[in-house]
């Protein structure tokens, strides 16, 4: 079964060798105590009615691929994003390879984070002496700046208190008592990513400004803070910074990765790349407003922002589309006192030229999404304002105030009266309701490729693509570089939709003589 040198072969079409088929067939022979095939494709159809539907909604104790990662992914994403901050975890080296290797292969890029290497000994007598070495051995080793720490599952589970044990680690002289270790508490057994995110940026934050406020004056340095939240779109930061340089506007983006996530293959490696600044941060107190480009995500942001900034945090909606967009700028322009510039209205006229040219492929299309809770509002949203049809909108980890946002939103749009928003409930749950309220498409991450070819599997008249937008999304390559934020967003978002309108068209019309009857052609 080796491979030649002259006709190296993937896995695929690899394994379809005669070789490895007799090899994966003998295998299945003399291990697996296998069903019939009959057996299993029974009980596949079974979980396809409404019937297993009910059953499967009314499951308590078990959750079958969440729609969300955990809390210490979100906040290794957050510490990325400041300028030459290395992201530390105190707890298991597996986790943290599991993060990396998560972000390796969405961005395709290198991920500089370290973990303390928790293991049997200090889950019974707690990691001290571990965050000691640690910290020492990262700063020594990396030379960051800065040392984001946040927790995984064993250090919450035994009760590890970061702010003693990194006290007690510059005591002892690991590490000088003025480096800066801002910190967050993200147990991955509650909330997810996005949880993780908004509590890594409060420690940032806090560390950097909490006990600084006395010569801080809200509006004095004629700024806008905007927050960004849980962000894998590096096209998203990029079109901020555009948007607020033709507008003319000071600003900080607070947490910003996307020049180390996407780095020149020039021969240079390098670990740390852009970022906010320490400067920045501490200078965010002083600032106009801080705006929440993602606000269901960042309640704990928000808190300390009014709390303690002082600041509004005036209340606006995930940028997305085109009437949320122009909320936005307006927005920015009301606070700052800056017009919003010819450039910005040309490519707002732009995209409802587009919307214009498409609307007719999208209206009345179904579709079904999952997904992160500003983003799926923001989506669903433009869903609406093109016409479509949005059918199920699944987030696992959004509350009962934003289901009930989202049920007034599509209630007050002809095209979402029969839209049914589901919180709490995972891609197994998806599943069963994509094959009983059959949509035209489905979007979300990549992990939605399970569930197309499971409606394949069906029948091929049962199949609902997926339309990949969102985080993470492994099996496509590039996709992290676009932009789904303000117009340039939507016109993205438009094309790659329509275009997956159009694409099934043709799938649907290609029988010679028999369906293609539909040519979108000039002959």
């Amino acid at each position: 079964m080796s491979q030649e040198v002259e006709n190296i072969q993937p896995s695929y079409p690899l394994f379809r060798n005669d070789e490895y088929k007799e090899s994966l067939a003998n295998k299945r022979e003399a291990y697996e105590e296998r069903h019939p095939q009959e057996t299993i494709d029974e009980v596949f159809q079974w979980t396809t009615t409404k019937e297993y539907q009910e059953l499967n909604f009314n499951r308590e104790a078990l959750t079958v691929n969440p729609a969300k990662a955990c809390q210490p992914l979100g906040a290794v994403l957050c510490a990325l994003g400041f300028e030459k901050t290395m992201p530390y975890v105190h707890g298991s080296q597996g986790c943290v390879a599991y993060f990396r290797t998560y972000f390796n292969r969405h961005f395709k890029e290198p991920v500089a984070c370290v973990s303390d290497s928790m293991t049997e000994d200090a889950a019974v007598f707690g990691g001290q002496k571990n965050m000691m070495a640690g910290l020492e051995n990262a700063k020594a080793l990396y030379k960051p700046d800065i040392i984001a720490v946040s927790t995984t599952c064993m250090a919450e589970v035994i009760g590890d208190d970061l702010n003693a044990f990194i006290n007690n680690a510059k005591k002892a002289g690991h590490v000088e008592q003025d480096y800066p270790t801002p910190f967050a508490h993200t147990p991955s057994f509650v909330g997810s990513h996005t949880t993780g995110w908004d509590n890594m940026f409060e420690g940032m934050i806090k560390y950097f400004t909490l006990n600084h406020m006395d010569d801080k004056k809200v509006g004095s340095n004629g700024k806008i803070n905007l927050v960004p939240g849980f962000e894998t779109y590096l096209g998203n930061f990029r079109v901020m910074h555009r948007m607020m340089k033709e507008m003319g506007v000071d600003y900080s983006l607070m947490s910003d990765p996307s020049e180390v996530l996407d780095t020149p293959a020039d021969g240079t490696f390098r670990m740390y790349a852009g970022g906010t600044t320490q400067a920045e941060l501490k200078d965010a107190p002083n600032a106009i407003d801080t705006l929440l480009l993602q606000p269901w995500q960042l309640e704990k942001t928000k808190k300390f922002v009014q709390n303690i900034w002082h600041q509004p945090a005036t209340a606006i909606n995930i940028p997305m589309g085109l009437e949320w967009t122009d909320e936005f700028l307006m927005k920015i322009s009301e606070l700052t006192g800056k017009p919003i510039p010819a450039s910005l209205e040309l490519e707002r006229g732009r995209l409802v030229d587009m919307m214009t040219d498409s609307h007719t492929w999208m209206h009345g299309k179904k579709f079904s999404l999952y997904g992160d809770a500003d983003f799926v509002m923001g989506m669903t949203k433009f869903l609406l304002e093109m016409g479509a049809e949005p059918t199920d909108v699944l987030c696992n980890h959004a509350n009962k105030r934003w289901k009930k946002a989202m049920d007034k939103m599509c209630q007050d749009s002809p095209y979402g009266q029969k839209t049914e928003v589901h919180i709490g409930k995972d891609l197994w749950h998806f599943r069963s309701l994509v094959f009983t309220n059959k949509p035209d498409f489905m979007i979300g991450n990549s992990y939605g490729k399970f569930i197309q070819r499971d409606t394949f599997y069906k029948g091929e008249e049962f199949e609902v693509p997926l339309i990949r937008i969102g985080f993470p999304i492994f099996d496509r390559h590039h996709l992290h570089r676009m932009t789904t934020l303000g117009y340039e967003g939507a016109i993205y978002m438009l094309t790659t939709l329509v275009n997956a309108v159009l694409e099934q068209l043709d799938k649907e019309t290609k029988g010679m003589g028999t369906t293609d009857y539909n040519y979108d052609l000039i002959r």
